[in-house]
């Protein structure tokens, strides 16, 4: 297993990233057994939505249980009191935040990932025989790419046009890159019904959630005009409607442990684009 710094959203301390992985052979350490294995979830955070998402999807409640923690961590350096004992059997002296998405490994009570690409992968690869294909054969480099335009096109470049102290030039910028991210899916929707063809997989998965983040969270910090050009994609949000209806999907939504966690780690300031969503999320979930 290979643990890596990264730094986390809520605070400047450095939690750890753990890159293990569930294979197929027993001398991995980690193989593949119904029942081994447990998410950790926070009903508030993207990453742990797009996991929530996909195990719900291939209906895995019997082969990995979930434990949902609260949406907003109850420790003041962003980590979650419950999973500390998890990193710290995994992490020798671990000082970091204990934070969501986990994947643990019950038989020996320790972290196996925290990567949410990773841990959908190996779900879906590994107890995933049978149900529905979100990761279908040949499409690995098509999703990968969704998977890095939304998390640096979508979601880095929304952050970086409603950063509090940016000048206008940055915001500019930014609002571009956003907007060529959302006119690229745009026009792959237009043509198709889903992102990678005529069937759901895991790249409208993740499209879909950061949609939720951009609708829910970063459109709060950004202007009306530029909400405004981010709801000119009609293919795109008409998506997200129809996914957000979907019983396996919308069921996952958490509007209030999103706006909650917001409220708690945000030190952004709100501006005219806050108060009209793109999306009347309830009002599709309710229809689901």
């Amino acid at each position: 297993m290979s643990v890596t710094p990264l730094a986390p959203v809520t605070s400047g301390r450095t939690a750890a990233v753990f890159r293990g992985r569930i294979g197929r052979d027993a001398r991995s350490g980690h193989y593949a057994v119904p029942r081994r294995y447990r998410l950790h979830l926070s009903p508030g955070c993207p990453r742990s939505l797009r996991i929530a998402v996909v195990h719900g999807l291939l209906g895995l409640d019997d082969a990995c249980p979930v434990e949902f923690l609260d949406a907003v961590p109850d420790c003041p350096d962003g980590g979650h009191l419950a999973l500390r004992p998890l990193y710290e059997a995994s992490a020798h002296r671990y000082t970091g935040p204990a934070a969501a998405p986990v994947l643990s490994d019950d038989w020996s009570g320790r972290i196996v990932s925290t990567h949410a690409p990773d841990i959908t992968r190996d779900l879906a690869r590994h107890f995933g025989a049978g149900r529905p294909a979100l990761y279908p054969c040949g499409a690995q480099a098509e999703i990968e790419a969704v998977e890095r335009l939304c998390a640096e096109g979508l979601d880095a470049a929304a952050q970086r046009a409603g950063r509090a102290g940016a000048d206008a030039g940055e915001r500019s910028a930014a609002l571009g890159e956003l907007l060529a991210a959302l006119g690229a899916l745009e026009r792959r929707l237009a043509a198709r019904p889903y992102l990678l063809g005529d069937r759901l997989t895991a790249a409208d998965v993740e499209v879909w959630a950061a949609l939720v983040e951009l609708d829910t969270v970063h459109r709060v910090h950004l202007d009306a005009a530029a909400v405004h050009r981010i709801a000119g994609h009609p293919a795109l949000w008409a998506h997200a409607r129809r996914l957000t209806a979907h019983p396996g999907i919308g069921v996952h939504l958490d509007l209030d442990g999103i706006a909650r966690r917001h409220r708690a780690h945000c030190r952004g300031l709100e501006a005219a684009g806050a108060a009209v969503g793109v999306l009347d999320w309830p009002a599709h979930v309710r229809r689901a």
